[in-house]
């Protein structure tokens, strides 16, 4: 287990409470079944941070923070204070989420408005309430794939303890983000390829009109194509819809001449 203690941390509202094995027990439940394709990306990430809220006794709120190529890709909260709090923290590109997912390293604060670490952000956060964090990155064998900010109002309220069922909690909670990521960016380019053979597919009916129409070569019939697309200012498969929507129609207004 790796933390940042603060250099005394309250007693009281920090200790566990007795049943926080059995809340860690729930969420972890509730963690595996998760369906990563029947939820949207970010329904499925705030989930997770709801479910982390449950597993750390005193928690008040929770963000959690996907990253893509080493940056913040989708941020999403169980609280508006915690949207709050983490616009701040990104805005200011300083705070213990950032630390953590750049370290892999799990941060703990029990009175942030007092943390040298993060000057700029522990008084900002300190003034709207919110004193306590342990920020846990998401790592998978692969990367840091995310981390996860839970917060209470209070100062002092999270111990290693805490520390411990957050990392509990924290290890497949990043394989549940990793799985969603990648469920994600295989969509992404699933559309992206079909999207790439509709505007193929265009092209290619736009040509063959064209070579039709005056007995050009396919190269001949593209070069005309490229020059159209260029002198009206639209993209090439713009510019082929247009020529294949004008035979539709030109091809249905025959058809009402014969009939």
């Amino acid at each position: 287990m790796t933390s940042d203690d603060d250099a005394t941390l309250g007693s009281g509202a920090g200790e566990p409470k007795s049943d926080g094995d059995e809340d860690l027990r729930d969420a972890l439940v509730a963690l595996a079944n998760l369906s990563t394709g029947h939820l949207g990306l970010e329904e499925l990430l705030t989930k997770v941070a709801t479910y982390a809220v449950r597993a750390i006794p005193g928690a008040d709120g929770a963000g959690l923070t996907l990253l893509e190529h080493g940056r913040s890709a989708t941020i999403v909260s169980t609280a508006p204070f915690v949207t709050e709090i983490d616009d701040i923290q990104y805005g200011l590109g300083q705070g213990p989420c950032i630390s953590a997912a750049a370290e892999g390293q799990t941060k703990l604060s029990g009175s942030l408005g007092a943390d040298q670490r993060w000057p700029q952000f522990g008084s900002k956060v300190a003034r709207l309430g919110v004193h306590s964090v342990v920020s846990l990155p998401l790592i998978t064998p692969g990367a840091v794939v995310g981390a996860m900010n839970v917060y209470a109002h209070a100062k002092h309220v999270f111990d290693n303890r805490a520390v411990e069922l957050g990392e509990l909690f924290a290890a497949p909670a990043a394989i549940a983000v990793e799985n969603a990521q990648v469920l994600v960016q295989a969509q992404r380019l699933a559309a992206q390829l079909q999207a790439a053979l509709g505007t193929r597919g265009v092209v290619d009916r736009a040509i063959g009109i064209m070579m039709s129409r005056t007995g050009a070569t396919p190269d001949e019939a593209l070069n005309k194509l490229r020059s159209l697309s260029q002198t009206e200012h639209v993209k090439l498969p713009v510019m082929a819809q247009r020529i294949v929507d004008a035979a539709v129609r030109r091809a249905r207004a025959l058809h009402k001449e014969e009939e």
